[in-house]
């Protein structure tokens, strides 16, 4: 299903076109994920599958493959472990030169395989990480964002902490100051929001240098305190969940002026599809039937790098969003935490 509607108040987007030999910067915390296979088996094994994630890198992961020039930033401690890491990303074509080394540990998570990032099912191992140590003035942002276009983060890392947060906000500004376009999810994961700040009293004064927001109505009323239209998606209608897109996105756009692009996703029980609403115009995305999934792990972040692949390059709305759908539908029948779907994979979706 697609469509456009032309009546919302937004202040269209630049018409400039990308410079495609710029790159996109990518900042968060690079995870270890431990995904262990319950009922014991994990230690009848001795073996549990590891992989490389987080929200940010995931993002950089789907860009690097579709050819993207992408770098990314993050902290870890200076040892064998990290470089093995780093080699990998090097070897996906992802700019790494940003990384800091300081610190004495990687950051890590558990989750048995299929479950999702808001079960109850996952473990947090991120205290005192490098990345949680990081404070302001640590990292050369002029240096980091030399050679960029663009700027993405998630609302992930100043849950960790309120330095992590103050070196958000100090990246946000030097990327603006160089007139990036910086983009966000809005992710929410209460587990992380446990030093004392509620999200509503950090993530306005970061959300406000943003251009593309993404998330959903709920994300927004709980980390920006604006009220949904609805309050779940349950009897709900398509052309109801649309409209109710619509006034939350309008609510949005006053709040932060700023943003003129907005991508929801809506991951119900049978289908998955998403809406963007760029500039003047609203797009919705083809419906894609949800029959089974792999894994849970890393789709939103699947459809956020899908959203940048679009607005890098200038796509009219439909494009823009029905990949951004159909890269995230494709990362739910994946294993691990990043895609690696190619473009022609996901749009042969479409």
């Amino acid at each position: 299903m697609t469509g456009k509607n032309h009546t919302a108040d937004l202040r269209s987007p630049s018409t400039e076109t990308a410079k495609t030999d710029r790159a996109v910067l990518c900042f968060g915390e690079i995870l270890l994920r431990m995904s262990p296979v319950l009922g014991r088996k994990w230690l009848h094994n001795a073996s549990i599958p590891v992989y490389i994630g987080g929200a940010e890198l995931n993002v950089a992961t789907a860009l690097a493959r579709w050819h993207m020039p992408v770098k990314y930033c993050t902290a870890m401690p200076d040892h064998y472990l990290s470089h093995e890491m780093l080699e990998e990303l090097k070897s996906l074509n992802i700019d790494v030169s940003p990384v800091y080394f300081s610190g004495q540990r990687i950051g890590a998570y558990y989750l048995p395989q299929g479950a999702d990032l808001k079960n109850a099912g996952v473990i947090y191992d991120r205290a005192y990480s490098s990345f949680a140590a990081l404070q302001p003035g640590m990292i050369d942002w002029e240096k980091a964002l030399h050679g960029c276009s663009w700027f993405h983060f998630s609302a992930i890392s100043p849950a960790l902490n309120e330095n992590a947060a103050l070196v958000c906000k100090e990246a946000l500004k030097a990327a603006s100051a160089k007139g990036l376009t910086i983009s966000v999810d809005l992710n929410y994961r209460a587990k992380l929001w446990q030093y004392g700040k509620q999200p509503v009293e950090i993530m306005p004064e970061l959300v406000q240098y943003c251009t593309v927001i993404m998330g959903n109505m709920w994300s927004v009323e709980t980390l920006l305190g604006l009220k949904s239209p609805i309050e779940s998606s349950e009897g709900m209608t398509s052309a109801n969940l649309v409209d109710a897109a619509g006034k939350s996105m309008l609510q949005l756009h006053q709040h932060y002026p700023k943003a003129t692009s907005f991508g929801y996703t809506f991951r119900l029980d049978k289908d998955y599809w998403g809406v963007l609403q760029h500039g003047h115009e609203m797009a919705i995305s083809k419906h894609f039937k949800i029959d089974s999934v792999v894994d849970k792990v890393g789709s939103g972040d699947c459809f956020m790098a899908g959203l940048i692949y679009g607005l890098y390059y200038g796509q009219n709305p439909d494009d823009i969003i029905n990949y951004a759908a159909a890269a995230g539908f494709g990362k739910l029948h994946e294993f691990g935490d990043a895609t690696r779907q190619t473009v022609d994979q996901v749009k042969a979706k479409i």
